[in-house]
């Protein structure tokens, strides 16, 4: 629908304009729109739409006669109201001024005759508007873009119909007699070939509800399957971490055992009387097991140490007889730490104690020399033992009746402490020690491996 926009001239007449109804930018018509006659109506109704000539006359004349159009629903009323109430009009503006006096009934014909040619250009566009779904007046840029999108339509539309035709010129030609037996023929092949593809269909339906059937069993299957999986892997992660923990204390006992064949392999290669028997010196005194054996006036060794030495010489001699299979005649040797002491095999009531405690009446006890004596004596049997089997075996001090002689000065020096220096009686047993080093070590060489 057209909507006129009223304008205010610079001499105060009252104009009215149209704009553009898609910019909304004010026209400039061309005075040709203001004339409208009868031919020009018909011609532009006539193919459009189905309106009676006398209808279009009438409407025409009241259209020219009134000042407003009130029959037709797509002609707006076009008022031209005061210029005291230009400025609550949104439709359209006032411009220039109404001059006074004189000049009021010319403003008045002009603004009638003004109006009238509106109207027209007015109806003129309504009428346009009315036959196509484009709304009138357009501005020269938007007619040339209506026009543009018109043209590609229509030669979209050109080529749609173009392409109809083709088709409908080919199968113009292609028209053959249809022969009605073939058809029959055609449709009963069909229909037999439809009753297959129903039969199949039906064994296909069963054949699917069996597989489902199935697929349900195996589905359940799967899931019990499923559950001893898990109980399986549960078991096997078990058995895997008590076998991770036998692998472990099995390295653990090979490496005890490795150790204990190490520690065995070392003792092996230890001489046993050699470590537990360490005889040696230290200045004039015989040491064994670092306790020394003897006294000297400006060393006087404490009786317990001497005790305990002479101790540790009976051990020595009885284990050394015992590993030959030796059995002294005469006295037996009876290890007893710092009381050991020697049993007359002649009279089995007499003991001889290898241990003392000192003081004056000490040096009178017959006792304590005789066990001396009785131990180099069964000293010197252990000496002819081992010349039995080895004839080239020799100790570096002769030993005879309780006194051992130094081959080397020819001096002798008696084992027993009365009678007898202390000097003298060290240095007897300092050489005693020495003869008993020397059966040591024949006795290790001889079974060191056994």
């Amino acid at each position: 629908m057209t909507t006129p926009r009223p304008d205010v001239g610079k001499a105060g007449v009252t104009c009215v304009s149209f704009v553009c109804q898609k910019c909304r930018q004010p026209l400039k018509l061309d005075s040709s729109f203001n004339a409208l006659d009868q031919p020009l109506v018909t011609e532009l109704t006539a193919p459009l739409t189905t309106i009676q000539t006398t209808d279009v006359e009438e409407l025409f004349q009241g259209n020219l006669k009134a000042a407003k159009l009130e029959e037709d629903e797509n002609i707006v009323r076009n008022e031209i109201p005061d210029s005291k109430d230009l400025h609550t009009s949104q439709d359209f503006t006032l411009l220039g001024e109404t001059g006074p006096g004189s000049m009021e009934n010319l403003s008045h014909r002009l603004i009638d005759d003004d109006n009238k040619k509106k109207q027209v250009t007015a109806y003129l566009f309504d009428i346009m508007s009315g036959q196509s779904e484009v709304d009138h007046p357009l501005c020269e840029e938007c007619t040339d873009a209506l026009l543009d999108q018109l043209d590609h339509q229509l030669k979209t539309t050109e080529d749609e119909c173009k392409d109809y035709r083709d088709f409908l010129e080919k199968l113009g030609t292609k028209e053959e007699v249809v022969d009605e037996s073939v058809l029959d023929t055609e449709l009963e092949q069909l229909r037999a070939e439809e009753l297959t593809l129903q039969e199949q269909l039906a064994e296909v339906e069963k054949e699917r509800a069996e597989l489902a059937e199935m697929l349900e069993r195996e589905k359940k299957i799967s899931q019990e399957l499923d559950l001893e999986d898990e109980s399986y892997r549960k078991e096997y992660n078990e058995y895997k971490r008590q076998a991770l923990e036998l692998e472990d204390e099995q390295r653990s006992v090979d490496n005890q055992l490795r150790y204990a064949q190490s520690q065995l392999d070392k003792l092996k290669k230890t001489n046993v009387f050699n470590a537990t028997f360490h005889i040696w010196h230290s200045g004039h005194f015989g040491t064994i097991n670092n306790f020394r054996l003897g006294r000297l006036p400006s060393v006087p060794v404490d009786w317990n140490e001497i005790n305990a030495a002479w101790g540790q010489t009976v051990l020595l001699l009885h284990s050394l007889a015992k590993k030959m299979n030796l059995t002294f005649q005469r006295y037996r040797l009876v290890p007893y730490g710092n009381h050991s002491y020697l049993e007359s095999l002649t009279d089995k009531s007499k003991e001889l104690p290898l241990y003392g405690s000192g003081g004056f009446r000490f040096f009178w006890d017959a006792k304590f020399d005789q066990a001396m004596v009785a131990f180099l004596d069964c000293l010197q049997q252990f000496k002819e033992e081992v010349e039995k089997g080895d004839t080239g075996f020799c100790l570096p001090y002769r030993m005879e009746k309780g006194k051992i002689e130094d081959s080397s000065t020819g001096n002798s020096y008696s084992i027993k402490i009365q009678f007898n220096s202390e000097e003298q009686w060290t240095k007897a047993l300092k050489f005693m020690l020495t003869n008993l080093k020397w059966g040591l070590a024949w006795v290790s060489s001889q079974f060191a491996n056994k």
